[in-house]
């Protein structure tokens, strides 16, 4: 498979880091909304939330006859669409979950900056291809200021293990997205990963919790709910899809540092932590790791940047251009 975005102009790639940014904000301040949903049955919120926003993705989709893709996928794909939603969406939330009873919130935090640098070398090498040198130095300055932003807090052992799951989720989220990403487009598969994740909630809900593990919420967990399901998920997915299609997995994942930059930006707002001189500096480690290795504000491209790739069919395999060249 190839993760490589096409050939796009500058501005295209600028907006393309634009709307992956603008995602990965909203994750950030959406740990506000997490924090007053902590009393609320994990599998029901997420049964909920995923639920919820694929019924408010419906209208947007344009009737029948836009959902001739989906009628044509393959079983093959559907099962990347269950892992995508499995491992980097409800995994996900179920690690960082999990490693918080046992670790502070920034353990799970530095792992899950850790991201970049795994996607910058598994990318390219399930693609048959070497790590892009740009790509991988930036990633490893997001790290480093993601690291710095959080620090590093207490855990144990079973607090690192779901840490390691939860960096597990979030490359998942990133790389098996691609190959589904290009015969749906981003509304269509945010639309597919929603229904099956709320499937898979609604399911490991009624084995751990039975009948209750979904409630009616009160008033500041129903808002929770409606933040990530309305802003978080519908247009932070989109947007996050829409991004990858123009610079691509390696790229796009390199702006994971703006979760915590984000999140420790809006923290004081709400009384729940500090933005002092670590937070700041980390920031501009986060931004120049970003900038450096997205290259799209150089103002051309790299020698050794990511080469376009060649067109998909809708099944999501290579294939032969036209005489046209098209």
């Amino acid at each position: 498979m190839d993760h490589r975005p096409p050939h796009r102009s500058h501005s295209d790639a600028l907006r393309g880091v634009l709307l992956v940014s603008f995602a990965y904000c909203l994750v950030g301040a959406s740990f506000t909304a997490n924090s007053v949903l902590g009393e609320y049955p994990y599998a029901g919120g997420q049964a909920v939330r995923y639920a919820l926003a694929f019924l408010l993705l419906l209208p947007l989709l344009g009737g029948r006859a836009a959902l001739g893709p989906v009628a044509a996928l393959r079983p093959a794909q559907w099962g990347r669409i269950a892992l995508l939603a499995g491992v980097g969406m409800v995994g996900f939330n179920l690690a960082i979950l999990a490693a918080e009873r046992t670790a502070e919130p920034a353990v799970p935090g530095v792992f899950v900056g850790c991201a970049p640098v795994v996607v910058a070398v598994l990318v390219p090498l399930v693609d048959g291809r070497r790590p892009t040198r740009p790509v991988l130095w930036g990633a490893l300055l997001v790290a480093v200021g993601a690291l710095t932003v959080q620090g590093w807090g207490r855990t144990d052992t079973a607090g690192i293990v779901w840490s390691v799951a939860a960096l597990i989720g979030e490359v998942g989220f990133a790389v098996l997205a691609a190959p589904v990403l290009r015969p749906l487009g981003p509304r269509l598969l945010t639309a597919c990963v929603c229904a099956v994740a709320a499937v898979e909630s609604t399911i490991i809900g009624l084995v751990l919790d039975g009948s209750g593990f979904v409630r009616m919420p009160d008033g500041a967990e129903a808002a929770a709910l409606l933040w990530q399901a309305a802003v978080v998920t519908v247009i932070g997915f989109v947007t996050w899809y829409m991004g990858i299609q123009r610079i691509g997995t390696e790229r796009a994942t390199l702006f994971t540092g703006v979760i915590p930059v984000t999140a420790a930006l809006t923290a004081p707002l709400v009384g729940a932590g500090t933005f002092g001189p670590a937070q700041a500096a980390g920031g501009v480690l986060v931004g120049l790791g970003a900038v450096f290795g997205s290259g799209v504000f150089g103002g051309r491209r790299r020698r050794d940047a990511v080469p376009p790739e060649r067109p998909l069919d809708t099944a999501g395999e290579p294939k032969e251009a036209d005489r046209t060249g098209r």
